[in-house]
Order: C-alpha cells, then structure tokens, then sequence
C-alpha cells in the first residue's frame, strides 16, 4: 500500500461498524497517508474521540464551531485530497444524497473539491429500501465512489448485505485509485450485463433476477485503468456515471447480440457478464394474451448465442471472457463452455453459495483460463471480484496487475 503524502479526511458517523474506524486510521497512516477525523454527534456513541485523536495525532472535529474558534468547513475540504465518509450510516447517505447541511461533515461534504468515498453501513432491510437506493443512485451521479458493502452477520442478529467494507479493502481501494496505472489506455473494452426479457406479448416477458451489479463493476473497473469501455446493459435498476464508459441500452437477447456483434471487431477485451436468455417465444403476441383456460403454451425458439459467436469472430490479440452460473457439476459445465464458446476464460460461480449470485452486492468466483489455470476466491464484493477478474486479463495479456 503507498499512500504517501496523500490528505485523507476521515467522516464517521452513527454506526456500530465505527468501532472499526481507529484500526482504519491506523492503516491509513501506515501506507503513508496523512488523516483528520470528523465525527457526527451519533458517531461518538460508537467510537470514543479521544481514541480517533490518539491514532490520527490531530484533533477530532465534530462541530462548525468551539467556543470562539470556527472550524473552517472549506479549508478542510480544500486541504483533502479524498474525503472518505465510513462508515457512512442511512441517516448521513440520506444527508449527502439531498445536499442537506446541519453538521460538519455535510458542510466539508458540500466544500470538498477532491474525490469523496462513501463506505454505507447499515441493516440489510434499510440498505434495500428503495429509499436508500434512490440515494445511492444520486450519490452515484454526483461522481461520489461507493464502496460496496459486505454480506455478513449484521447488528440486528440478521445475515445479510449491509456490513461496512473491511479496513483492509477500503485502504486497498483508496490505494488503487491513487497508485493505478492507465495500463488500459486506449484500450477499447466490451462489457455486458444485467438481464434480457423475451416479449410474450405487450405486458409480459421471460426474464431473469440479474441486477447488472458485476457487468457494472466490471466496466468501471477496466475504465479506472484507462479503458474506453462500451457497457451493453439489459433492463437494470443500476447504472454507471464513468467518463470513459458508453452505455449501450438494450432489452432482448437479439438487440444485445447485435450491439456486440457490432462492437466487438473494434475491441481488444470483452467480458460477456449478461444474464442473456437461452430461449424466446417464437412469436409476440400482438395483444395481451387473457387467462381463459387452465393451461397456456408459448412455443419458445433459441436465441443467438453471443459468447460462441464472439468465439467464432475472435482474433489473435483479443481477450474473450464469459461467465458461468451454475447449479450443479459447476466446474465441468464451466470447463466445457470454455472449450466450445472458444473464450480465453470463464468467470464460474454457483447459485448454491451464500452471499453470490443475482441481486447480492456480493460474489463468489472460480476464474477459469484456457491455459489451465484455476483460481477459486472467497465471498468478496462485486468491487473486489471486478479487480480480481481484470488483474488475470491483465496476465494474460502479459501487463502488470493492479
């Protein structure tokens, strides 16, 4: 890790994940990183002051005001070179979200000029709420980098999403941002994700539970690098705000195959992430179909297969990834969609793994390369699976990982 010299403001709020924070500045100073806290009101029955002042070796600020002496909100959001708000509760996201201002750490929020990273941490049923997610989704926009959150044991005594990111992974992401190399650039990048839905008729349609989450991380993740990415995305609730990636919105399976079939000659990397479906009806039907008998037939046809497609198109110099969810005999289905679709990799995962899989913010990976290698990797965060997918293009394309 080498964050040397770099200006971190540390926000902390009302979450019992707070107690983590010391351990946090800690590692921030290790990697070289000068840090300041702020503390909300609520984030102080977590996590003592005196305790943040002694690792950080500066005062902890936790008002606009102390007696006569003003803490300048726009001083210290000029001095950051990131504000990173962790753990960031439901409440502050909220705040944030809505451009809201009635505490030190909003208003260095709405002063700061430098890179914000947000590290959410809450329960599982509020970090779903659409509430939440419509805010996650402003935040996105404004340009804000969201950490993802951890799929564990939660304060409540429930297991789910909504555990704020490990300290070790937060500096790891601070780190690559400030350390990555424009290894990828002018790279030209294909990246697909999300579902497709197969019209039945006006209203209705075959369709899958993907959310989009892990072809999203993918894309920003190979355009942080330097990439220009061409995100072809089925019907998602997630996007992305990335400069460098061009989104491509598609519906059906057909619609997505042309767009890769039209971007892919110009590209050097793909990843297919999409959920595509195998199968759609034969035809549309022109009104909606009304349940007048006890059972109903719908003639299904397959659809193109965009990953042997793009196999039979590839040539030498470009990287062809897909990815595999399995139910059962995962690594030899796996194995044998990498020889038959002609990919230099499968991205497996299984639907039997707690935590992986659609919707979760989480994944559990096996990458599979047609040079043999194999590599299984725990429950990790979209984000981390992302980076752990690019890192071995990176080597297969004989560049230096990030």
């Amino acid at each position: 890790m080498n964050l040397a010299g770099k200006k971190i403001v540390l926000a902390v709020t009302g979450s019992i994940a707070a107690y983590k924070t010391p351990q946090l500045v800690r590692l921030l100073i290790k990697a070289g990183a000068e840090v300041r806290v702020i503390t909300t009101a609520a984030a102080e029955s977590f996590v003592s002051p005196l305790a943040l002042a002694t690792v950080s070796k500066h005062p902890v600020l936790n008002s606009v005001s102390e007696g006569a002496a003003w803490n300048n909100h726009v001083e210290l959001g000029l001095w950051a070179d990131a504000m990173l708000v962790a753990p960031c509760s439901a409440n502050t996201l909220a705040k944030l979200a809505n451009g809201l201002c009635d505490n030190l750490l909003c208003a260095v929020y709405l002063s700061a000029r430098c890179p914000i990273f947000i590290a959410p941490a809450m329960d599982e049923d509020m970090w779903l709420h659409a509430t939440t997610r419509n805010n996650i989704g402003k935040l996105r926009s404004y340009g804000n980098h969201l950490l993802a959150v951890g799929y564990g044991e939660l304060a409540s005594g429930l297991t789910g999403e909504g555990r704020m990111a490990e300290p070790e992974e937060i500096v790891q992401q601070l780190d690559v941002f400030f350390n990555q190399k424009n290894v990828l650039k002018g790279v030209k990048a294909l990246v697909t994700a999300g579902p497709t839905y197969e019209r039945i008729d006006p209203v209705r349609f075959i369709g899958n539970f993907s959310s989009g989450k892990m072809g999203i991380a993918l894309a920003e993740t190979l355009a942080d690098l330097g990439a220009d990415v061409t995100l072809v995305c089925g019907p998602s609730n997630f996007s992305t705000q990335h400069p460098n990636v061009k989104t491509i919105h598609v519906i059906s399976a057909a619609e997505m195959y042309d767009a890769c079939i039209n971007t892919f000659p110009q590209t050097e990397i793909a990843i297919l992430a999409a959920a595509v479906a195998d199968y759609r009806p034969v035809e549309m039907a022109p009104e909606k179909i009304k349940k007048t008998g006890e059972t109903l037939d719908i003639l299904l046809t397959k659809t193109n297969d965009i990953l042997a497609s793009l196999g039979k198109m590839k040539k030498e110099g470009q990287i062809l990834t897909g990815f595999a969810l399995e139910t059962n005999n995962e690594l030899e289905h796996a194995l044998q969609k990498l020889h038959n679709k002609n990919a230099d990799m499968i991205v497996m995962n299984s639907l039997k793994d707690e935590g992986a899989g659609f919707g979760f913010d989480t994944n559990k990976i096996t990458i599979i390369d047609n040079n043999g290698h194999t590599d299984t990797l725990p429950l990790q965060s979209k984000a981390e699976a992302a980076r752990a997918i690019v890192n071995h293009i990176l080597e297969l394309r004989h560049v230096e990982t990030v």
